[in-house]
């Protein structure tokens, strides 16, 4: 076995589901939140107007970008903040750095921030002696348990209550064995009531930036953001270049799906709009590419830039369901990931970790079109002779099944044989590492039409 640094998405899937217990809870737990998001969208009759006009304002946006990003600059400047830009990660890390030392801050409070997660920006200013908390909950769960998200809105989502009580104990001194999510997220608000109060600076994410505003809009369900916002003098906001929108109208679409996709909410608990920096206080916001500018030269590649970030793909993936958020060789997991992150793959499996089924597009708020995407980079692999080990030899196979209609109904019948026939034991290896520590359905007893019939209508 691979260690898991360099091991693909298959190997380390497996490792996931070899505790069947925690994959199905796991499972169960995100398809609660697609059937959340489901209700959510089911309550607002103009729900697929609002996903087409999402999606209408960020290719809008998108394909005018150079002119709203000199827009939402010269706004910003008027209002007092100062805007910075970074060409990559490393100088994101740099400017953020260079503000930090200037005021000599030695405490860093965070709120939930993807962007800094792509950057690595926690490891680069601790080697630099400076200590940063994170403060929405999943991520300050996380950071004390040492581990990266595996989900881009519910970070923690794959320890269970007795682990995070477990971690509390050993971190922060709760009661031993006490797993009660009441009092362990008590516990973690008085422990990071003393975190904010002793920060020398404050830093967020950005969910979205307003171009004719000169604002920003962060949100969250905690309020951590807003303590961060307003207790420190200094604050610090990094953005991707994809955040920008045209207007408050803009904004006020996306806000609408944007919770209610993520988990079922109709709007997230704050949703904070930020102008300036507070009196005798500095604001600072990093605008960074790292890489979206090329993917914007990419017709298909640049509708990726479109996602905000609800994490919806991800809930409703089959394969993220049953696989973990840690099988997947970018820091972001699931379709989106796949979609964004396939080309950073140096196992060239990621691109492999979808079924193509199209529930990640159907769900997404703003139309991304990720199964084409996502098949696109396959393409893109294939055409750089990065294929997966075995496929570069059976994939011809595969054309020459689907190529014709005799020889693909020979196979489907011996695929309705092995059904009904063989042990499942058989079957299980040739189900994928999501599904061969599962069982599989007994063979059925009707004909094998019949059978998927009543299935697919479950």
């Amino acid at each position: 076995m691979a260690t898991t640094a360099t091991a693909n998405h298959a190997e380390k899937a497996e490792i996931f589901c070899r505790d069947e217990s925690r994959v199905d809870w796991h499972s169960k737990a995100l398809w609660l939140l697609r059937q959340k998001r489901d209700r959510a969208a089911s309550s607002l009759p103009e729900w697929e107007q609002l996903r087409e006009l999402g999606s209408q304002y960020k290719l809008h946006t998108l394909s005018h970008l150079g002119q709203y990003l000199e827009q939402f600059e010269a706004n910003c400047l008027k209002q007092g903040i100062q805007v910075h830009w970074a060409i990559d990660g490393a100088e994101h890390n740099r400017i953020v750095h260079e503000i930090l030392s200037k005021h000599q801050v030695k405490k860093l409070v965070k709120s939930k921030s993807m962007l800094t997660e792509e950057c690595h920006l926690n490891p680069y200013l601790e080697q630099h002696g400076i200590e940063v908390i994170d403060t929405d909950l999943g991520e300050r769960i996380i950071q004390l348990n040492k581990q990266p998200p595996s989900h881009i809105v519910v970070p923690a989502i794959h320890l269970k209550k007795e682990e995070v009580g477990e971690l509390f104990h050993e971190k922060i001194g709760t009661e031993k064995g006490a797993s009660d999510p009441t009092y362990l997220t008590r516990a973690a608000r008085r422990h990071l009531r003393e975190q904010f109060l002793s920060a020398d600076a404050a830093m967020t994410g950005v969910n979205m930036a307003i171009a004719d505003q000169g604002a920003i809009v962060v949100c969250t369900n905690e309020g951590n953001a807003d303590m961060g916002g307003n207790l420190p003098g200094l604050t610090l906001h990094s953005m991707g270049i994809d955040k920008m929108v045209p207007n408050m109208e803009a904004a006020s679409v996306l806000l609408r799906t944007l919770a209610r996709n993520a988990i079922g909410q109709p709007i997230t608990t704050y949703s904070s709009f930020y102008h300036g920096p507070k009196p005798g206080g500095e604001m600072h916001i990093i605008i960074v590419d790292n890489g979206r500018t090329k993917a914007l030269q990419d017709e298909l590649l640049a509708e990726s830039l479109k996602c905000i970030r609800c994490g919806g793909c991800i809930n409703t993936c089959p394969v993220y369901r049953r696989s973990g958020g840690y099988s997947y060789n970018y820091f972001i997991p699931g379709p989106i990931g796949i979609a964004v992150g396939a080309q950073q793959d140096d196992t060239n499996t990621t691109a492999w970790a979808c079924t193509l089924c199209g529930s990640c597009t159907y769900v997404c708020p703003t139309k991304v079109p990720l199964d084409k995407i996502i098949a696109y980079q396959r393409r893109l692999k294939a055409e750089q002779g990065k294929l997966p080990y075995g496929k570069e030899r059976y994939m011809p196979i595969v054309g020459k099944v689907m190529g014709s209609a005799t020889v693909f109904n020979c196979a489907m019948s011996v695929a309705r044989f092995s059904l009904r026939h063989l042990p499942h034991a058989m079957l299980k290896p040739f189900s994928g590492a999501w599904g061969k520590y599962r069982e599989l359905p007994k063979a059925p007893k009707t004909s094998f039409e019949t059978w998927y019939k009543q299935h697919r209508s479950k």
